[in-house]
C-alpha cells in the first residue's frame, strides 16, 4: 500500500514537473518576443537619449536619471520611461509653467476667432499642439516601458518554473527510488518472534 502511494505521489509530481516545463518554456517565448518587439519598435524611432549640454541644462535630479543612458540609442524599456519622465515631461512643463494639456487645450478653445488670431492666440494654439504631440510621445513610450516590464516579468517567472521543475523532477526520482525499498505486500496473522499455531 505504501508503494502504490509513493508511486502515486511521484507520478503526479512528475505530471505537475511537465506542465512547469511547459510554462516554463511558453514564459520564455513571451519574454524574447516582448524584448524584440520593444527593442525594434523603440530602435526604429531614432531617439538617441541626452548627453552634454541637452543634459546639464535639466533640473539635477533629471539629468541624474538620464546620465546612467547618455548619447546611447533609446531601445529599452527603462530608458523609454526614463526619457519620457525625465524629459519629455521636463520640457513640457518648462513650456506651459506646469500646465497641462487639457488645461492650455480649455483656455484656447474658450477663445473667440479673434483672439486666435492673435499673437497670443497663435502662441498658445502652438503650446496646446506642443503639449498634444509631447503627451503623445510619451504614452508610447511608456507603453514600450509597460511592456518590456511584463517581458521581464515573463522571464523571471520563467526561471521560478524551471527551477520549480527541477525540484519536482528530484523528488520524482526520490519517491520512485523509495517506492522500489518499500516492501509491496505484508503478510497478514503473523508477527516477528511470535511461533505460529499448526
Amino acid at each position: 500500500m505504501r508503494s502504490a502511494f509513493d508511486k502515486l505521489i511521484s507520478w503526479t509530481g512528475l505530471a505537475l514537473a511537465a506542465v512547469l516545463l511547459v510554462a516554463g518554456g511558453l514564459l520564455t517565448w513571451a519574454n524574447t518576443f516582448i524584448d524584440n518587439q520593444v527593442h525594434d519598435q523603440l530602435s526604429m524611432q531614432g531617439i538617441t537619449m541626452p548627453e552634454g549640454e541637452a543634459l546639464s541644462s535639466l533640473p539635477k535630479a533629471d539629468a541624474e536619471a538620464l546620465e546612467q543612458y547618455a548619447g546611447s540609442p533609446l531601445d529599452t524599456g527603462p530608458e523609454a520611461k526614463a526619457f519620457a519622465d525625465h524629459y519629455i515631461l521636463v520640457h513640457m512643463n518648462a513650456s506651459s509653467d506646469g500646465q497641462t494639456y487639457e488645461e492650455v487645450s480649455g483656455q484656447y478653445v474658450g477663445m473667440t476667432d479673434e483672439q486666435k488670431a492673435s499673437p497670443e492666440g497663435q502662441a498658445l494654439g502652438g503650446l496646446r499642439q506642443t503639449l498634444f504631440m509631447g503627451n503623445t510621445l510619451r504614452g508610447l513610450l511608456l507603453y514600450g516601458y509597460a511592456f518590456a516590464t511584463i517581458g521581464t516579468i515573463a522571464g523571471i517567472a520563467a526561471i521560478a518554473a524551471f527551477v520549480g521543475a527541477g525540484v519536482l523532477l528530484v523528488l520524482f526520482a526520490l519517491g520512485i527510488w523509495h517506492a522500489r525499498r518499500t516492501p509491496t505486500t505484508t503478510e497478514v496473522g503473523t508477527s516477528a518472534g511470535v511461533p505460529q499455531l499448526v
